[in-house]
Parts: structure tokens; C-alpha cells; sequence
């Protein structure tokens, strides 16, 4: 194991000319280059039901869980962190670690990621088509389901990681003027947001304060962050002083993204004494709340803002899960990670793209079946434990190829099992809604 190749430095998928640190990792003057794969995986994590969860949870307990939304924004921190550590300091891809500690792994990602895409394909683009239909209600909601995927597809397809970055670049600047611009609007109480730094959980508030800690913003795309560095062209430990400021700036955008949604739902929708629909149809009951205290165009803006967030979730499944499947399915075949075939735009890469967007569509029309919505509930909660529990070996033992300076130190030892124990507790919830969701 300590005799491992390292995938070559340089961006031969995307054509980019990367920011090159020193020998020290220190950074050129123009740092904002290189803001990328983590405002990518950040952009994808947030999507229209975390945005939902967010809202609800301000509506219904103000700021008391702001100190939740900063615990998670660590918690991701870490997380994606030790994902890009792992791909930089070994030059291994992350599936390639789960391979290593056994065929357990394989027997859990095969199947995860067939069944995920499924039927993430088809509430993705649901969830894009919302906003799309309440701003121009004449056009059938299915019309622009299926549209928003095939335009997903399409600007996968035919576009390198440079042109992908920079579409969801501005799908993110899009998402952050709108909702941060909401939050200024709506007019903090910050003696009541500085109060909600201190840990409490609100009678009834413990599902809320888990999905705010674990669930916001985290989903199979953290894992997808090793091999979008790798898109990037930082394959070397070289880039870990980079990837580590990429990684906790993106994260910090997305606390923002977050405290935003909070304020939004304490300030305005609390003093509407409005309900929130669960899904993601809440987002359209805060669009009728905005308008009528805001009028037509605040409202509009803000459907804008919810189709950007939408929409940047579909690039990036449709880029990142893609690569993985890649990956996962190129190893399988013992063509090995750096096949062309196991690579971006690959045959295993397009079939997945493939796969995501068009199956999909029969589920648009049909009632979602019964079986497959329990097997996405059931394997999609355990998706995130899996990934905190495999880092640990991986970035803590001599055999799995991380050179000693890379490994784990104790507090992000720490922060991994505290991870960890927050999913599997998350995760549990999840899958008890799912089974109770089947059984109504």
C-alpha cells in the first residue's frame, strides 16, 4: 500500500491552466481563482428540501437553531475535507479507498448509486420545474421537468469541468444576491440571532435541529469532491493548502445560504403565521408570503433564486455522481481509475448520464413505486454514515497509503465519530419516515 500511483497534476479532462501553489502550498496574489470544486460540491449539496428545512425551522423556532446551522457547517468542513485529503494525499480516488477496506463496500455503493439516481433524477427535476411553472403558470409542470433535465444533460454532455464550474459559479451568485438579499430585507433581530448561538433544542425541535446539524447541504456530491479537485487539475498533496481554503470557503458561503433561509423563515414567514408545506412545494407557499408583503417583483426574484438552487443541484449530480459511477464501474471492470473509459465523458460516464435523465422521466408520470422509494429511503440514510465511518481507517491507518504528515489528527478524530454518530442518529430518522411514508 505505500507504493501508490498518483494520477498526474494538471487538468487534462478540462483544459484549465490551475492555479500552481509553491513548494509550500503558498497561494499567488489572485486567490479568487481558485474557488471551484468546493463551491461546486456546496452549490449541489443545497437544494430545494434543505432550503424548505431551513424556512420551517425559522417559522417555527426563530434563531434558537442558529448554533445547529454553524455545527454543520463544521461538520461538512471535516468531512469534505478528509474526502480531498484522502484523493490528494494518495492519488487515489475515493471509491478506490472503499475498495480497499473490503467488498462490503461495493455490495453497499453498487446498488446506492443505481437506486439514488433513479429516483433522484426524477425528484430533481420536479424540484426545478416548480419555480419554472409558478412563473409562467400556462405550461404544464412535466413540460418543464423534463426540460430542466435534458438542459442538465445537455450542459453535462457537451462541456468540459471548465464551462461546468463556471455555469454553476453564476447559478450560485444567482442564489446567494436573492436569498441573502431576502435576509437583509426581512431585517434580522441579531440580539435574537447572537442568543441562538448557545446550544438548546426546542420541545419538539430535535428532528429540525438534526436535519439543520446534518442534513443541510450533504448528500452523495460530498463524496464527489475528490474527484472534481482531480477535474480541476489538484491531484497532488501539492494543492491540500489550497483544497482546504476551496473547501471551507465554499462551506462558509453555504452557512450564509443557510442563515439567510433561517432569517427568512423567523422574519417573514413566522409573522405571516403561515405553514409551510413539506417538500418542496413549501418554497411556493414563501412565495405567495413574499409577495404579499413585498409585492409581484420580490417575489418573482425570489423564484429566480429558487430555480438557480434547483438547477445548480442537477449539473452537479448529473457531472459529479456521474464521475463516481465512472469510477465505481471502471474498477469494477478492472480497467482501473485511470482508464479513459472510467473518466470523465467516458462510456460508463455518459451512460450514467443517461441513466439519470432519462428513466427517470417514466416516474414523472407515473405514481412513484412503492419498493423503490422504500430502497432509496433506506439506502440513501445510510449514505452519509458510510462515508464519515470509511474515513476514519482511511485517514488514520499506515496500510490504507496516507503518508504519517496527512493522516488524522485526534480532534478531527473527533470530529469525524461526533459526524459519524449525527448521521447514523439523522439517518435513522430518515429511514423511519421513509418505511412510515410506504405503510400510509
Amino acid at each position: 500500500m505505500t507504493d501508490i500511483p498518483k494520477h498526474p497534476a494538471g487538468d487534462h479532462h478540462a483544459g484549465l491552466d490551475p492555479v500552481e501553489p509553491d513548494a509550500e502550498g503558498h497561494l499567488p496574489p489572485q486567490k479568487w481563482k481558485i474557488i471551484g470544486p468546493g463551491l461546486v460540491v456546496a452549490a449541489t449539496g443545497v437544494g430545494a428540501a434543505d432550503m424548505v428545512a431551513t424556512l420551517a425551522a425559522g417559522s417555527r423556532y426563530g434563531y434558537m437553531l442558529l448554533w445547529a446551522v454553524v455545527l454543520g457547517v463544521i461538520l461538512k468542513i471535516v468531512l469534505v475535507e478528509g474526502a480531498g485529503r484522502y484523493s490528494l494525499a494518495t492519488g487515489r480516488t475515493i471509491f478506490e479507498g472503499w475498495r480497499s477496506l473490503g467488498k462490503w463496500t461495493v455490495w453497499y455503493f453498487g446498488p446506492y448509486i443505481m437506486i439514488w439516481g433513479f429516483v433522484y433524477g426524477a425528484s430533481a427535476m420536479s424540484s426545478t420545474a416548480l419555480p419554472l411553472a409558478s412563473l409562467f403558470p400556462g405550461v404544464p409542470l412535466w413540460i418543464f421537468a423534463i426540460g430542466t433535465g435534458i438542459a442538465g444533460f445537455i450542459l453535462v454532455w457537451f462541456n468540459r469541468y471548465a464551462i461546468f464550474e463556471k455555469i454553476t459559479a453564476f447559478l450560485v451568485l444567482l442564489m446567494f444576491i436573492t436569498i441573502v438579499g431576502l435576509a437583509i430585507i426581512a431585517v434580522p433581530n441579531i440580539p435574537d440571532m447572537l442568543a441562538g448561538l448557545i446550544p438548546r433544542i426546542p420541545e419538539g425541535g430535535l428532528l429540525y435541529t438534526l436535519a439543520l446539524a446534518g442534513g443541510v447541504g450533504g448528500t452523495i456530491t460530498l463524496a464527489a469532491y475528490g474527484y472534481w479537485l482531480r477535474e480541476k487539475g489538484w491531484a497532488t498533496p501539492r494543492f491540500m493548502r489550497v483544497m482546504r481554503i476551496d473547501n471551507t470557503m465554499a462551506y462558509v458561503m453555504t452557512g450564509i445560504f443557510v442563515l439567510s433561509m433561517l432569517i427568512v423563515g423567523a422574519e417573514v414567514v413566522s409573522a405571516a403565521g403561515v405553514k409551510i408545506s413539506a417538500g418542496d412545494k413549501g418554497l411556493l407557499d414563501l412565495n405567495t408570503v413574499l409577495e404579499a408583503k413585498y409585492g409581484t417583483f420580490i417575489g418573482k426574484a425570489f423564484l429566480v433564486g429558487f430555480f438557480a438552487a434547483a438547477f445548480s443541484s442537477i449539473l452537479g449530480v448529473w457531472n459529479g455522481v456521474s464521475l463516481m459511477f465512472a469510477d465505481f464501474w471502471g474498477n469494477i471492470r478492472g480497467k482501473g481509475s485511470d482508464h479513459p473509459d472510467s473518466q470523465a465523458h467516458g462510456k460508463y460516464f455518459r451512460f450514467y448520464m443517461i441513466w439519470l435523465t432519462f428513466p427517470p422521466m417514466l416516474l414523472l408520470m407515473l405514481d412513484q413505486p412503492i419498493g423503490l422509494v422504500l430502497a432509496y429511503g433506506v439506502l440513501g440514510a445510510l449514505f452519509m454514515p458510510f462515508l464519515a465511518i470509511t474515513l476514519l481507517p482511511l485517514l488514520n491507518m499506515k496500510k490504507y497509503g496516507v503518508p504519517a504528515e496527512w493522516r488524522n489528527k485526534w480532534y478531527t478524530n473527533l470530529a469525524l465519530v461526533i459526524t459519524a454518530v449525527l448521521f447514523i442518529w439523522l439517518g435513522g430518522y430518515q429511514l423511519i419516515n421513509s418505511i412510515q411514508s410506504v405503510l400510509k
